[in-house]
């Protein structure tokens, strides 16, 4: 929909200013998600690290002429055709915009919140509606603060039902997201220990959330934890409650049966419109109690038990996460194969756009359905977006599309079906391109995906790009707004891939990388990657390097101080950024105290370079024994950077604290810290719950054998087997990071959540393990570490560290990268 500036302002009670009569139809909040600048509004949002009007002259030049801010814009003056709408708090006034554009619309609003689930709940929703009625819901996630009024601004004139998810991660936040979805049904998962850190109990947590549910008309919960009834009670006491439950017989929706297949699961039930009984395609605990919220909803809005159970039976997964896998021919795969509307294309280009490798930008995008929008009007919208966005060359994929190819300036191709095209798939197709996958669900893009991936083993490493930014959070939270992070990428990515990892990071407002050797940093740099890059161990041989990359060495002695001034010294360059290193008390690398007068001598002479930063490396800031040596190393470090801060007339960065120092020596931050193995989901100090784990190693069985007992398996006849056994083999082996020593029972794995040890020696490429008690067969995963086993448990098992078993993964194995 349209607004004028005149009505943006009035919504938002904006100061007067005498606005232009543009029409605006796009909310901005991220700068680089810029798609259709003439007729946006970008909401300068302030947050604790971060302002939004610095972007403001940038945007301007790429053409927006529609700013809400709450401070004054130094370039003003030279914007005088861009409307400035003045507000005492841009977030709140982003809030008030969605919350007045909700109003307009007399529709059924669900709004769904809980612990877990909200988003299949959503998912399932649209799917089971879809044919009913014109559906906006929530892009992905888009449940928070921010994300609640980007998914109310897709209501427009065809809309007829809203499906709206709200997340919250401290008390006080639902009240303002209640105000903007007012939801007419509302829908509780569950409410558990997920995002607990903002709350002092899950009861706080519980009634935080039925906010949301104040004042709509129908509440749809699981009725058999009392305490959540009790709450509910309090909190809602208006609201009709349509309660179900698998214990209480009167309940208004009583679910008699569940009964589990291996595939699937028979939902009987009871309700006031009498018995019913469903099947939907999962086996799941969680997915069961999903599909009975979904049942609930359904029987509110009128559905009949045979519409509900032919809907069910028709459910398909949640695709959760968008991934990036390697490709064939240097491409880069881009895997959002499960959803297409209008406005997830968006937030899936976003992410394309920001993958900024040197590759041309292919999209294969399916028909988009149920928009209510005419065939012209949708793909001209989306060729403009496409164009926006610089996508290179589209595939488009169905008879919509195609007949509107016209629209669209870029390459094309278009085919009628999904069949087609891959009966159409040349070898040379597709050459160093990132290749976003984009389709509607009955295009079975799935098979595109599966045709244009590199193919390797079936041993992979699963990296949650989200957990990874969960992590990232946790510790920022720890430390003051203005403190700067340098987060260590080094050894590939603690062996998660440098590249995703440092490109994500960068978008999450990350001020340092951090890699041992400059070709680390210069790979980053020929990806993409441009913010600051420290090199921590500089060699002799890649001083060039550093300069050619624009990388930041750490300079440790006299001798690569002089040798890497003359770098830039060659060049005609001053003030180049280096790194001081002291050593306080590790003696590894750096300068010792006695250096330090000599030092600042140096710092001064030498014009071609600058301390940007001064640090320490402490030695044992994760164990209590060693508190006294911290706090030694901390006064030595403090002089020392004392002095060097003193020589010069510009302010140098101080930072000591690594991973385990942020959680225990908070107030020792200064300007900066180094954030390492807990960016990873690995606590060098314990008791972090928190914290997720990002990397996930595992396989598939290849094969299983019966053997008798006195047998013998793997190499030197090592596993004898006491036992009638059932042994797997899976193809993964100390070549892909497996240690030798785990095998013969030290250690194990996890298959269909049991534990199966290892048999006999681990050879170069196949392991062996005992399945005699597990319920499994060939293709089945196998987990080598992750949720259900976790990195720490396995390096214990080896007497060593997180860090060695984490960095022992092979480049050999297949690194699959996902957003939840």
């Amino acid at each position: 929909m349209n607004y004028t500036v005149a009505e943006i302002a009035a919504a938002i009670q904006a100061d007067e200013n005498g606005f232009s009569g543009r029409n605006i139809s796009v909310i901005l909040t991220d700068s680089r998600s810029l798609s259709f600048p003439e007729e946006s509004v970008f909401f300068a949002l302030v947050t604790e690290r971060n302002n939004a009007h610095r972007y403001i002259p940038d945007l301007y030049r790429k053409g927006v002429r529609c700013f809400v801010v709450s401070e004054q814009v130094p370039e003003r003056a030279s914007m005088p055709d861009a409307d400035f709408l003045t507000v005492s708090d841009t977030l709140a006034a982003l809030q008030q915009l969605a919350a007045s554009h909700r109003a307009r619309f007399n529709i059924p609003v669900i709004g769904i919140t809980g612990s877990n689930g909200k988003t299949v709940v959503k998912e399932w929703l649209y799917q089971l509606l879809q044919e009913d009625y014109n559906t906006v819901r929530s892009p992905r996630s888009y449940n928070s603060q921010t994300g609640v009024p980007l998914s109310l601004w897709q209501l427009n004139e065809s809309a007829e039902l809203a499906i709206i998810e709200a997340g919250i991660s401290c008390p006080g936040e639902m009240v303002r997201l209640e105000t903007m979805i007012k939801p007419s049904v509302g829908v509780l998962t569950n409410i558990g220990t997920a995002h607990q850190e903002g709350f002092s109990s899950v009861q706080e947590k519980c009634r935080e959330k039925l906010e949301l549910f104040k004042e709509c008309d129908i509440l749809v919960y699981n009725g058999d934890s009392s305490w959540i009834s009790d709450c509910i009670s309090d909190m809602c006491p208006s609201a009709r409650k349509m309660v179900w439950s698998y214990t209480d017989r009167t309940a208004p929706l009583y679910v008699s049966a569940a009964c589990k297949k291996e595939t699937c699961t028979v939902i009987r039930y009871s309700c006031s419109c009498g018995t019913g009984e469903l099947e939907i395609p999962f086996s799941g605990d969680a997915a069961v109690e999903n599909a009975v919220h979904c049942l609930a909803v359904m029987l509110c809005l009128g559905k009949s038990p045979e519409t509900i159970a032919s809907r069910m039976s028709r459910l398909e997964p949640v695709a959760m996460r968008l991934e990036v896998k390697e490709g064939q021919n240097g491409c880069l795969i881009i895997n959002d194969a499960y959803n297409s509307d209008v406005h997830s294309l968006e937030i899936a280009l976003d992410f394309q756009m920001r993958r900024s490798a040197p590759k041309r930008k292919t999209l294969i995008l399916s028909d988009i359905l149920q928009t209510g929008m005419s065939r012209n009007d949708l793909y001209g919208q989306v060729a403009q977006m496409l164009a926006h966005k610089g996508v290179d060359r589209l595939i488009g994929i169905g008879p919509d599309i195609s007949s509107c190819g016209a629209l669209f300036s870029m390459e094309t191709e278009f085919y009628p079906t999904t069949d087609y095209f891959l009966s159409s798939l040349r070898d040379n197709h597709f050459n160093n391109e990132l290749i976003l996958i984009k389709g509607a669900r009955r295009f079975h893009f799935e098979q595109i995906s599966e045709a244009l991936e590199l193919k390797q083993h079936e041993t992979i490493l699963e990296v949650n790009l989200d957990a990874l930014v969960d992590n990232f959070n946790f510790y920022r939270r720890k430390l003051r707004p203005e403190t700067k992070i340098v987060c260590m990428v080094k050894a590939f990515g603690y062996g998660a891939g440098s590249y995703e990892l440092a490109k994500t990071l960068q978008d999450r407002g990350c001020d340092y990388l951090a890699v041992a050797v400059a070709d680390e940093g210069a790979e980053l740099r020929k990806a993409g990657i441009t913010m600051p890059v420290i090199v921590m161990n500089p060699e002799m041989n890649g001083l060039r390097t550093l300069l050619e990359y624009k990388l930041e060495p750490e300079i440790y002695s006299f001798k690569l101080l002089n040798a890497f001034a003359k770098e830039p010294e060659r060049m005609g360059m001053t003030g180049y950024p280096v790194h001081i290193k002291i050593d306080s008390g590790m003696h590894r690398l750096g300068f010792m105290p006695s250096d330090i007068s000599h030092l600042t001598e140096e710092l001064n002479r030498l014009k071609s370079v600058r301390p940007s930063s001064v640090f320490s490396h402490l030695a044992g800031s994760d164990e209590t024994r060693l508190d006294d040596f911290t706090m030694q190393q901390i006064s030595v470090f403090e002089e020392c950077a004392r002095k060097i801060r003193q020589s010069v007339p510009f302010p140098v960065m101080r930072h000591i604290l690594n991973t385990a120092g942020i959680s225990r020596f908070t107030d020792y931050q200064m300007e900066g810290v180094r954030l390492g193995l807990g960016l990873y989901g690995v606590s060098p100090i314990g008791g972090e719950p928190e914290l997720r784990h990002v990397s996930t190693l595992k396989t598939t069985i290849l094969q299983i054998k019966e053997l008798g007992a006195g047998q013998t398996v793997g190499y030197g006849r090592r596993g004898v087997l006491s036992k009638p056994s059932r042994i797997a083999a899976l193809p993964i082996g100390y070549a892909d990071g497996v240690d030798r020593h785990l095998g013969n029972g030290k250690g194990c794995v996890v298959i269909n959540g049991q534990r199966a040890p290892y048999v006999g020696n681990i050879c170069m490429d196949v392991c062996m393990v005992d399945v005699t008690d597990i319920d499994c067969r060939e293709g089945d995963k196998a987990e080598i570490f992750g949720s259900q086993l976790t990195v720490c448990e396995v390096a214990g098992w080896l007497g060593t560290i997180p860090y060695e078993v984490l960095t022992s993964i092979s480049s050999r194995v297949k690194r699959v990268y996902f957003r939840e």
